[in-house]
C-alpha cells in the first residue's frame, strides 16, 4: 500500500476522489463520523452497508496524498468500532483500497493508473477473510484483480473490486463511482433523500460522539463505567498505542492518523481516569 507523494501536485489533486464505505447502519456511522472533524455526506450504500462522501480538502487544498489521508481516517473510523471500513481512493497517477477493521493493521491494494497491479496478493486474501466473503467465489474473482489485464485501467479495477461486493450487500448510489472528483461526488450524495450532512465539530461535540457511538455497540462491556477488568487492559493498550500514533501522524502531518492517535490516547486516559475515581470494589 503505496504512500508516498504524488509528483502531479495540483494536476493529481485536482482529479482525486475517495468513499469511505462503512459496514453498518448510517445512525452508527453518523455518530462515529463526528470526531473526524471533516465535511461529508452521509447515504445508505446498501442494505446493511453506508457510504461517506468527503468534501476531499486535505488533498485539493494541501500536499497531502488521498490515499495517506483516507487510510489515517478509515482507521479512526473503525477503531472505536466494532465493524469494519473500506476507503476507495484514486487519483492521476493511481487507484486503490484500505480496508480497516478494529486495532488490526489496515490492508489495502493499489493499482497503477493504467491498471497495472502494484501490491501484494495477500492483501486480496486478507481482505476476503476480513470481510467474511466467499473463499472461492469471491476470493477467485479478487485474484483476477491482481493479474494483468492491458483492458482494465486502475478505475475498472475499483468498479471490478465493488463488483465482488455487491454479493456482500454493497449497493453504491447511481453516479458514486470510482472516477469521480470530490466535487462532483459530494453534489450526486447531496440530492439522495436520505442524505445526510456530517459537519466539523468541536473536540467536546466530538468526544461524546464518539462516547455514543460506542457506548451503543459491541465495545460496550469494554468500556470503562463497565465495571470489567478488561477495561483496564484496554485503557492502558490505547494509551500506550496512541501516543505514538498521535506523533506519527503529527510528524508526517497525516491528519487521519493524528485524529486516530489522538483518539485512543483520549479513550485510554478517560479509561485510567475512572479507574482512579472509581475503583472496583
Amino acid at each position: 500500500m503505496s504512500t508516498e507523494k504524488p509528483q502531479a501536485g495540483h494536476r493529481t489533486g485536482a482529479t482525486a476522489g475517495a468513499l469511505l464505505l462503512c459496514r453498518a447502519e448510517p445512525e452508527s456511522v453518523a455518530q462515529a463520523a463526528h470526531p473526524l472533524r471533516e465535511r461529508m455526506v452521509l447515504t445508505r450504500a446498501g442494505d446493511d452497508w453506508s457510504v461517506l462522501v468527503p468534501e476531499g480538502r486535505p488533498w485539493l487544498h494541501g500536499d497531502e496524498p488521498v490515499d495517506r489521508v483516507l487510510t489515517g481516517w478509515a482507521a479512526a473510523l473503525a477503531v472505536g468500532a466494532p465493524w469494519p471500513v473500506l476507503a476507495l481512493w484514486w487519483d492521476a497517477d493511481r487507484a486503490g483500497y484500505t480496508l480497516a477493521s478494529g486495532f488490526r493493521r489496515p490492508v489495502g491494494y493499489v493499482w497503477l493508473a493504467d491498471g497495472t497491479p502494484a501490491g501484494e496478493d495477500e492483501a486480496m486474501r486478507t481482505f476476503a477473510a476480513r470481510l467474511d466473503l466467499d473463499p472461492v467465489l469471491d476470493l477467485q474473482s479478487l485474484d483476477d484483480l491482481t493479474k494483468p489485464d492491458p483492458e482494465s485501467d486502475a478505475r475498472t479495477r475499483l468498479r471490478g473490486l465493488l463488483a465482488v461486493l455487491t454479493r456482500a450487500g454493497v449497493a453504491l448510489p447511481a453516479g458514486l463511482a470510482p472516477g469521480a472528483p470530490a466535487d462532483r461526488l459530494r453534489e450526486i450524495a447531496r440530492i439522495r433523500p436520505d442524505a445526510r450532512q456530517i459537519e466539523r465539530s468541536g473536540w467536546r461535540e466530538a468526544v461524546r460522539a464518539e462516547l455514543e457511538a460506542a457506548d451503543n455497540s459491541r465495545l460496550g462491556p469494554w468500556l470503562p463505567w463497565s465495571g470489567t477488568y478488561a477495561t483496564s487492559i484496554l485503557s492502558m493498550a490505547q494509551l500506550t498505542a496512541g501516543v505514538p500514533l498521535t506523533a506519527w501522524g503529527l510528524r508526517r502531518r497525516s491528519p487521519g492518523w493524528t485524529v486516530a492517535g489522538a483518539l485512543l490516547m483520549a479513550q485510554g486516559a478517560l479509561g485510567i481516569a475512572y479507574e482512579l475515581a472509581c475503583p472496583r470494589d
